[in-house]
Order: structure tokens, then C-alpha cells, then sequence
């Protein structure tokens, strides 16, 4: 069995090779675009401010998968692997939450778009 540290190293140095190499290549793009006159107002992301929506649907999701799994694994008719039952439900509601935000979000995009085109017409 391989040690967790070789293992962590190396990922870790992979990682930050990669990461330096992105963020390299990511400026030499950037430079040459800024160079060929492009508007440099499209490197600026817009922020979103609903992130802890996001991270609040998955907690809650996540929270609920600890505690059905705990409830099927204590069931007496109920033969699943006490693992299998935790780790399912984590993902299958956390993944649930993260659906309700996707639709969400999405709602809330178009509402504002449509309260953008009524203050511009």
C-alpha cells in the first residue's frame, strides 16, 4: 500500500506545475489580445451574489443524506451496507440541491432580464 504523503506530494507538486503553467499561458493570452486593441472590460467577470444560496442548498442537502442514511442503515429490514447507504444519500441529495439552485438561478436570471428590458423600454 503506497504512503499517503508520497501520494500527497505528488499530487501537490502536479498541481502547482500546472497551476503555474495556466496562469502563464493565461497572461501571454491576455497581453496578446490587449495587444490587437480588444477591450480589456472583457476579462472582468461579474460577480455573482448568490453563492450562499448555492453552498446553503448543498449543505442542507448533504444534511439531509447524513440523516436518511443513518435512518436506512439502522433499519432492521433494510440490508445495505452501512457505507453505501451514507455515501448514497449524501450524493443523491446533495446532487438534488444542487439541481433546485440550478433551476433557481436560472429563474432568477430571466426575471432580471425581463426587469432590464422593462427599464430599457
Amino acid at each position: 500500500m503506497l504512503d499517503l504523503t508520497a501520494i500527497l506530494i505528488v499530487g501537490i507538486t502536479f498541481g502547482t506545475v500546472f497551476g503555474f503553467i495556466y496562469l502563464v499561458i493565461r497572461k501571454k493570452e491576455r497581453m496578446a489580445m490587449m495587444e490587437k486593441g480588444v477591450d480589456a472590460s472583457i476579462f472582468i467577470t461579474k460577480k455573482r451574489s448568490d453563492y450562499s444560496l448555492k453552498y446553503g442548498l448543498l449543505l442542507v442537502g448533504v444534511a439531509l443524506g447524513i440523516l436518511i442514511g443513518n435512518v436506512l442503515s439502522n433499519l432492521p429490514s433494510f440490508e445495505y451496507v452501512q457505507e453505501a447507504a451514507y455515501f448514497s444519500m449524501i450524493f443523491l441529495f446533495g446532487g438534488l440541491s444542487l439541481v433546485i439552485y440550478h433551476f433557481l438561478a436560472k429563474k432568477q436570471l430571466k426575471e432580471e432580464e425581463e426587469k432590464e428590458d422593462k427599464n430599457q423600454g
